[in-house]
């Protein structure tokens, strides 16, 4: 079986090793403007088309009380207006020249994606230059999207029981540290954002020197450094954004919050435990035993708490992040089940991993999921600009993309075992409970 196991190994490292060599680190150009923005550029003629992502140095973490949420609102507003393409232009611009766009917001980041023709280069630019340096921040408009996000806040909450509890949890896992909050922000800063809030929130994140810009697809270096001097090089430069320098203390013990909702069936419950950040050397073993208590009906927590119907599914989510975050295991139990015996099974299944360690087998499982992943995202253009850029911004270069295939075969059973020692502890533990009505102490 091992033997059979490592000859599948070899063979994904070979697909791996295959979709990397396709685009090396030598592959990827990159400048960086007088005012700062870095643009890298990857050229690839597979497909007549190419994409533009801009990753925006600002999420929730760089909120402070009373604007909580701003980061997640600019999502909304920087498709509504600006000097030259009006209200609802940017899409419809974006359309005729046969792209698409979308975005997203994190505790960490906050990311603008365009897909196009390659011949519409130009437009892309001209679109994002405009918005950038010229976005229009109508009272009229902030206040139809400021609706919009507190319906979103709302009934994300109501419909999203892991949102539900992962805003609870948050709140009493961080006592310092902006990780504390939401990414959609409080209700009441919803509403309380001010005109000038949101100027200086634009003026000081959106500017081309807290930006880092990807372009993939069938384009030419040449090209779109001419281009990046004509639209993005002439917006002015602002002073460097307010570092976060909250460090979020040490936890001495366990922290508890219950959640009551009426609708809840059974009950749900979510831990947290603080790990360190993506760039710390213990990230890949901590993905890895992310996989290995919850990805697959052959996972730890699946045979343990779902095939024993104790649970009615179970999961484990350990975001991608700049500063210290957590790593959440969440079950949502079985009828008939309580949220003391879930939580004691889940907790279980997690210690044993701890005392016992995992088999060799469980690690190349994941480890093969790993590296299909990878292989998987590196195959198109759109995977390769958004890899590139998280690389870039999560573990500070681009270049680590490519050593991430050894990274993740370096760990050992013994480094899954550790990691589950160091972490995966009580007094580093959180718990957050959802039901219909709460236990009683009898």
């Amino acid at each position: 079986m091992i033997r059979k196991i490592l000859g599948i190994v070899l063979m994904l490292g070979a697909l791996v090793s295959t979709a990397v060599q396709a685009t090396q680190a030598e592959d990827i150009k990159s400048f960086t403007l007088d005012n700062g923005m870095k643009i890298m550029v990857l050229e690839d003629s597979s497909i007549p088309n190419a994409n533009m992502y801009l990753f925006w140095k600002v999420g929730s973490r760089n909120e402070v009380p009373g604007i909580t949420g701003i980061s997640h609102f600019f999502e909304h507003m920087m498709f509504n207006g600006s000097k030259k393409y009006g209200p609802k232009m940017f899409d419809r611009t974006m359309e005729a020249a046969g792209g698409a766009n979308n975005a997203y917001t994190t505790e960490n980041l906050t990311v603008y994606t365009d897909w196009f023709p390659a011949n519409a280069l130009e437009t892309i630019f001209d679109l994002e230059a405009d918005r950038i340096e010229h976005l229009d921040i109508d009272a009229k408009m902030v206040e139809s999207e400021r609706g919009v996000v507190a319906s979103e806040r709302t009934t994300g909450l109501e419909n999203s029981n892991w949102r539900t509890l992962q805003e609870e949890l948050k709140g009493i896992a961080f006592r310092a540290h902006p990780y504390s909050w939401s990414v959609i922000g409080h209700e009441s800063d919803i509403t309380a954002w001010t005109l000038d809030d949101l100027v200086q929130y634009h003026k000081t994140y959106y500017a081309p020197n807290n930006a880092v810009v990807v372009i993939a697809g069938d384009v030419k270096f040449n090209e779109v450094k001419a281009l990046a001097n004509k639209y993005f090089a002439p917006i002015p430069a602002q002073a460097p954004p307010r570092e976060v320098k909250t460090v979020e203390p040490l936890q001495k013990g366990e922290r508890r919050t219950y959640v009551q909702k009426a609708s809840v069936s059974t009950p749900n419950v979510m831990l947290a435990f603080h790990v360190p950040s993506t760039s710390h050397e213990d990230y890949y073993a901590l993905d890895l035993l992310s996989s290995v208590l919850s990805e697959g009906n052959s996972s730890r927590l699946y045979q343990s708490l779902v095939e024993k119907q104790v649970a009615i599914e179970v999961e484990t989510y350990l975001p991608m992040t700049i500063d210290p975050n957590l790593f959440y295991v969440m079950g949502v139990a079985n009828p008939g089940i309580t949220a003391v015996e879930l939580e004691k099974e889940m907790i279980s299944e997690i210690n044993r991993v701890a005392r016992e360690g995992v088999t060799e087998k469980e690690l190349e499982k994941v480890k093969n999921i790993k590296l299909m992943d990878f292989y998987r995202s590196m195959e198109t253009i759109n995977g390769k600009a958004n890899t590139l850029g998280t690389y870039e911004l999560y573990f500070g270069s681009f270049e680590k993309l490519f050593n991430a295939p050894e990274a993740y075969n370096k760990v050992t059973p013994a480094d899954l075992q550790r990691v589950a020692q160091t972490y995966l502890r009580r007094a580093n533990r959180s718990v957050a409970v959802l039901a219909a009505t709460e236990e009683t102490d009898e």
